[in-house]
């Protein structure tokens, strides 16, 4: 290994440059990985473009520091390990040692507040203690904390999970995305309230069929969705979306708000739909999805992961409507054996290798974020060693 490490860092917004690092040594309980592939989460978009308040309106509201190295979304090889590291990293208790391959949730958590304790599926951290690739600048201590890197520094109590041999990197590097589907699994919790929430064959909405609205579509299928209607302003995301399994794509550029809800009820025979997953990531559309919902319908609000603003919203409809409303800012950590498995046993099933659109070496890192939110791009991920 070379003794120092390239990284795109985000110094402001709008402006990524490359640095170099000291290559560190793993501490104890610690690990160094080799980044295979990074993608480009929403939320990385979100940081260039200086949107950068997170966990508005609790305890932990803050805004990231900068510089910063992102990329939550990695999957890598271990290089080196230290030998308690080896032991209590990986999540279900495997062995680790140079040359695993891996992935990771990337929020490391205090495991002693209220909610690490009793909501021990969800990273709902009251003392985040940081997020790779997002929460800890590189001035920080190791540096290397993000994805956009030749190699990463992992800390202790850090939760890594070995990806199964046959699975491709290029589908290993969707896991913590397709763990944030768990919204969907939170709605099937609701199902046993009076039918509400989400059942066998009900009716889904998912607005915005970027990555994160794709993987909603795969869950829903996958969960035993009946139809499945998406919208976007991206005919290339629409159609792809249909390859994925969605019945009705919407382009909301070509419509209006009402004809868009009216074609969702004449879809459900006059109801509305069960459930209506929010992906765009900007809340002017949740009026739109809360109207397109039948009475005792589901909201989940998965896509306004940082602050970007509010909408009005007439609380009459939610009351005389019933509605259910389910923020999820996180994911299940427990999903990501379970999401890999699931992807290398249906590997046949969907058209993945058009999953990622667009791969660029870690040099052209901000050319990377910038395609990522074009109309004609879907998941774009970073190769350190193209």
């Amino acid at each position: 290994m070379s003794d120092n490490v390239k990284a795109a860092v985000l110094v402001k917004p709008g402006m990524v440059e490359m640095r170099e690092f000291p290559m560190p040594t793993p501490k104890k309980g610690a690990a160094v990985a080799k980044i295979l592939l990074a993608g480009i989460c929403g939320t990385d978009k979100h940081s260039y473009r200086g949107e950068t308040r997170q966990f508005g309106g609790t305890s932990s509201a803050k805004d990231i520091s900068l510089p910063l190295i992102q990329g939550h979304e990695n999957v890598m090889v271990i290089s080196d390990i230290d030998e308690e590291g080896s032991r209590s990293l990986e999540f279900h208790g495997e062995i680790l040692k140079p040359g695993d391959r891996i992935t990771m949730c990337p929020d490391v958590v205090c495991g002693k507040c209220h909610y690490c304790k009793h909501f021990a599926w969800y990273p709902w951290c009251d003392d985040m203690q940081f997020c790779y690739g997002n929460t800890r600048s590189c001035d920080e201590k190791e540096h290397l904390y993000g994805g956009f890197a030749e190699y990463i520094y992992i800390e202790p109590g850090t939760r890594i999970y070995k990806v199964p041999d046959g699975l491709p990197n290029e589908m290993a590097v969707l896991t913590e995305l397709m763990c944030v589907t768990y919204t969907l699994d939170k709605a099937k919790e609701f199902y046993s309230f009076s039918g509400e929430g989400f059942g066998f064959n009900d009716t889904v909405v998912i607005q915005g069929v970027g990555p994160l609205g794709l993987a909603h579509i795969i869950k829903a299928r996958m969960l035993g969705a009946g139809k499945i209607i998406v919208t976007d302003l991206s005919d290339y995301k629409l159609k792809l979306a249909k390859e994925f399994g969605a019945d009705i794509a919407i382009n909301v550029e070509t419509t209006t708000e009402a004809e868009r809800i009216d074609l969702v009820r004449q879809e459900t025979r006059g109801l509305g739909a069960d459930v209506v997953v929010e992906c765009v990531g900007y809340p002017h559309v949740v009026n739109e999805g809360l109207t397109m919902l039948r009475k005792a319908g589901v909201y989940l609000e998965a896509g306004n992961f940082v602050d970007v603003g509010a909408t009005p919203i007439n609380m009459h409809m939610i009351c005389s409507k019933n509605l259910r409303i389910v923020g999820m800012y996180n994911h299940a950590y427990t999903g990501y054996r379970p999401s890999m498995e699931m992807m290398l046993r249906d590997i046949k099933r969907f058209p993945w290798d058009k999953f990622i659109s667009h791969k660029f070496p870690l040099k052209n890192t901000e050319q990377a974020i910038q395609a990522s939110m074009e109309k004609d791009s879907m998941k774009v991920v970073i190769d350190p060693w193209q």
